[in-house]
């Protein structure tokens, strides 16, 4: 556990987003088995985001009923979707595999399809498919088995739903809108959110998305996440909650997301409202373009663009969420195994300049980035064609991160075999690391010890 424990009571009353305070779980404080929790995620550093449901019938992506499609329609999809080829324990040794610490599956998206056993809804797998197996009972069962952590992702909206108050997506579903009662459908998640918390084991964190469907709003509308929040804290004090609100974190919440961003960047627009909190960082992103599967869309990552924003990521001091989109028969598409095995091979090799290391404070170099973990400075080569690096350590304490009075280094190696590198430390602070010629892409990894 990199950051002491007490450190996280002292930011626990953090700095509220205007947008959200007043909603917010008032009194916040987060339990010593949360304050765990939070210290374990940090150190995972890299998990597996699936987007699963019926919508991967259409092979359209996740957001297919929104263009338009009836929702009564589109649900009679749900008598025909038997994923044969579904097998939990291929899923969760193929992540595994790639060095991914955990995984974080859509229990229930904007489409209303619930893919575990629900008792509140028949619009669930065991209810309104003739696969009639619960997706999550069995996942959960490998994921404990393997030793890899399971969190759910919640859609906080529902395109289907007549209770559900109607926001700026799923216009065009067919609902009448004359039944909407915000009460009885904050009952009915908070009925769900037991129901996943209750009955599959150990669940690390609930992932909740959707807020920004009511950002437009004349009067501001209140999710009621005191109520919300507090309810899952109190089935489970050890329980992360995360929000992809895009705003500033509110009191209540454990961990904080970016979407397809890393912290503190803006490329997409829609961190305008976020600033980088104190709390542990996670950013998720897609494998190819989609989030759930799209016929067309094969135009996946590879493998050293994956190593090198998960390197990016932990060097931000963030985890990685990266996803896949199964396809409808319940397989993991191949291109995507054949990407989590080309990760899970560097991490293999280079995981702990990963796993439980902190952000180093120094910026992106020409050449790369910086990863630390203790008294080691982790040099995350990308571009190694000019045959070395430089660095400039004038402000970096290995430990503390604050400006040292005296850097004393021990040695330079190469990860990979541990040889030593060639270097020279200047008077003016700047470390000179000469690279042997055997240095290549994803990431050439130099160990600097202090």
């Amino acid at each position: 556990m990199k950051k002491i424990l007490l450190t996280y009571i002292m930011t626990a009353a953090m700095i509220l987003s205007a947008a959200g305070s007043a909603y917010a779980q008032k009194d916040y404080v987060p339990t010593k088995e949360n304050l765990e929790a939070r210290a374990a995620f940090e150190d995972m550093r890299f998990g597996v985001f699936i987007h699963w449901g019926i919508y991967s019938m259409f092979a359209q992506g996740e957001w297919y009923l929104n263009n338009g499609i009836n929702a009564q329609e589109y649900a009679k999809a749900a008598g025909g979707f038997y994923p044969a080829s579904f097998d939990a324990r291929e899923w969760v040794r193929a992540i595994k595999a790639s060095g991914a610490k955990y995984i974080t599956l859509t229990s229930r998206h904007h489409d209303g399809f619930s893919i575990f056993d629900t008792a509140v809804s028949e619009y669930d797998i065991m209810d309104a498919t003739p696969f009639k197996r619960d997706i999550i009972a069995e996942l959960a069962q490998a994921c404990h088995e393997e030793g890899i952590a399971l969190h759910f992702y919640y859609s906080l909206l529902d395109w289907t739903r007549e209770d559900y108050p109607v926001g700026r997506t799923g216009l065009k579903t067919g609902r009448k809108g004359d039944a909407q009662d915000y009460e009885t459908y904050r009952q009915f998640m908070k009925d769900q959110l037991t129901e996943l918390l209750t009955k599959y084991g150990k669940i690390g964190a609930i992932w909740f998305d959707g807020h920004w469907d009511h950002d437009s709003d004349a009067v501001p509308f209140d999710w009621r996440y005191d109520d919300i929040y507090s309810h899952i804290h109190d089935i489970d004090h050890s329980c992360l909650i995360g929000n992809n609100h895009h705003i500033t974190p509110i009191e209540g919440e454990d961990f904080q997301m970016f979407e397809r961003d890393l912290p503190g960047e803006n490329t997409t627009g829609w961190a305008d409202d976020q600033t980088v909190s104190t709390l542990p960082l996670e950013m998720c992103q897609t494998m190819n373009g989609m989030w759930g599967y799209k016929v067309a869309d094969q135009n996946y990552k590879s493998v050293n663009d994956l190593v090198q924003l998960l390197v990016k990521a932990a060097s931000k001091g963030s985890n990685l969420l990266m996803n896949v989109g199964p396809q409808p028969d319940g397989k993991l598409p191949e291109a995507a195994v054949e990407r989590l095995a080309g990760m899970g091979k560097w991490m293999g090799i280079y995981g702990d300049s990963v796993y439980g290391t902190d952000a180093t404070g120094l910026p992106e170099q020409e050449w790369g980035v910086t990863t630390r973990k203790g008294n080691v400075l982790y040099l995350h080569v990308f571009d190694s064609s000019s045959g070395k690096v430089s660095i400039p350590l004038t402000d970096y304490n290995p430990t503390t991160g604050k400006k040292p009075k005296k850097l004393k280094i021990k040695s330079v190696t190469a990860m990979n075999g541990g040889s030593a590198l060639t270097w020279q430390y200047g008077k003016d602070g700047v470390l000179n690391v000469t690279l042997p010629p055997a240095a290549t892409a994803p990431d050439y990894v130099v160990e600097v010890r202090f």
